[in-house]
């Protein structure tokens, strides 16, 4: 059975939005007390979070779907719906999210830093949020927007100081048993340690984690043996111990060719070029063993490294490794610089950003409107309420989307498409037509709520236009009305 787990294919959906609510008060003695209708909740967000508890990424690898709560729609007597509940993921520290185009999205480090991966939709308006001076009595609410959802990647890359890397059955594991207080299993053949395994070692006043990653052989960083998978584990230790096995029964191999192939593996899987290294000739407790360690010594240390004379089994050389292993490791935590306070980067909206953009397509012969605010705008409409889409006229008008389309050379009855192509809202454009509620007669005012003032001047604007479209009528009528005698025979 699966134990350890450092790569997950994982599917999160945020929540979605609330609808609003259309409602009109009504109550003994007020059967018109306006509208009453409440906003709808926001839906949940998805969020990881960075657990010292949890080591392994093994449940999203049996659960990978994941989904926040939903938002409550609102209702009447100004009663907002209630949110949906957060989801909030614990993920190993060291876990990189990626985009499915393997993008890096978020990289968690530290106990407790979070990162918001799928944000909720938020909750449509109620009638009442929507009511003014001029629209009194709106019969739609908007909808709830959908939350987001996504495919992401999560890879986990150990936290640790040091890197044990070497040849299967290099003595790693071993090493690090007596080195720390870690358990991994050991046995006397290759690919013992299938997953990386950590502990913690104090060596004075320094206390550093020291991983073992399972064995590299040639090839590694193509996918051979299990490098590949566990190469990206010692991407953030601050120093490389290159074990090298001084009893190996293997005529072919000696230290000097099992370092080289090692370096060669890690110079073709990259980014690990300015780390330090040491070596640690181990099993040197066998006369043989020494015997190798003493010949290769010089050939090391004239490459310039470190070399140090180590057993597991007899314990030798183990201080004097652990604090140079310390030394070097307080030297890297010097180097880096002071973590400053966390900076938020504003960027303003420039001055003639209008929010949104209009294109015109050749392929498809249609005019294409992209932006957050009309997108946003097109999930919020309920298409089958026709003062909901006067409304969205009106605001795409107010906007400047008619102005724009018009400078883009469209005609009337040219396709004109808002959104994306999977959620578009295609329509035939009229640039003669009034805004949408404009011309449905002002939708949304109810004039059983006008004062005495607004209702005589709503009658002498109504009398007016009934007067100047009498006028025009009779200027453009080819055959004006004749009186009829009364005593003329039908």
């Amino acid at each position: 059975m699966t134990t350890f787990v450092d790569r997950v294919e994982l599917h999160v959906a945020a929540g979605n939005g609330g609808h609003g609510c259309a409602s009109v008060h009504r109550e003994k003695f007020k059967p018109l007390g306006g509208p009453d209708g409440g906003n709808g909740g926001s839906g949940g967000d998805v969020t990881l979070v960075v657990d010292p508890q949890v080591t392994t990424l093994l449940d999203y690898h049996h659960t990978p779907h994941r989904r926040a709560g939903n938002g409550k729609p609102g209702a009447g007597d100004h009663r907002t719906g209630g949110e949906g509940f957060d989801l909030v993921l614990p993920v190993p520290d060291g876990t990189v999210v990626l985009a499915q185009d393997g993008s890096v999205l978020a990289d968690l480090v530290g106990n407790g830093t979070s990162f918001v991966v799928a944000a909720g939709g938020r909750g449509g308006l109620g009638n009442s949020a929507l009511s003014s001076a001029r629209r009194k009595a709106p019969g739609f609410a908007l909808l709830g927007e959908p939350g987001e959802a996504r495919d992401i990647v999560l890879e986990l890359k150990s936290v640790a100081d040091v890197a044990l890397v070497g040849y299967p059955s290099a003595g790693k594991s071993s090493l690090i048993s007596v080195l720390s207080a870690a358990k991994p299993k050991i046995a006397d053949y290759p690919f013992t340690t299938l997953i990386p395994n950590l502990g913690v070692v104090t060596a004075g006043d320094t206390v550093y984690t020291i991983a073992d990653v399972p064995g590299l052989i040639p090839g590694a960083s193509q996918g051979k043996g299990l490098g590949l998978e566990f190469l990206r584990h010692v991407e953030r230790c601050s120093v490389l111990v290159h074990v090298l096995d001084c009893a190996t029964l293997e005529t072919d191999r000696d230290p000097l060719s099992d370092l080289d192939m090692i370096e060669t593996e890690l110079s073709l899987y990259g980014g690990l070029e300015d780390r330090p290294r040491l070596v640690a000739l181990n099993k040197t407790d066998i006369p043989d063993g020494q015997d190798l360690a003493d010949i290769t010594r010089a050939s090391l240390e004239e490459r310039g490294y470190e070399v140090y004379d180590v057993s597991a089994t007899a314990r030798k050389g183990l201080r004097e490794l652990s604090f140079a292993l310390a030394r070097i490791v307080a030297e890297a935590r010097a180097a880096k610089p002071v973590e400053e306070a966390t900076r938020v980067v504003l960027r303003p909206t420039a001055v003639d950003d209008a929010g949104f953009s209009v294109s015109y397509d050749p392929a498809e012969d249609l005019y294409r409107i992209v932006g957050s605010k009309p997108e946003r705008w097109i999930k919020q409409t309920d298409f089958s309420n026709d003062e909901a889409v006067g409304y969205l006229a009106d605001r795409l008008a107010r906007l400047g989307v008619e102005v724009e389309l018009a400078k883009a050379g469209a005609k009337e009855g040219d396709t004109v498409v808002i959104g994306a192509t999977e959620n578009a809202v295609v329509f035939d454009w009229e640039p003669s037509m009034a805004a949408g509620a404009e011309m449905l007669g002002r939708r949304g005012e109810d004039h059983r709520f006008e004062s005495p003032r607004d209702a005589v001047t709503r009658r002498r604007q109504r009398e007016l236009v009934r007067d100047d479209a009498a006028t025009e009528y009779a200027r453009f009528d080819p055959m004006p009305r004749r009186e009829i005698e009364p005593d003329e025979d039908f």
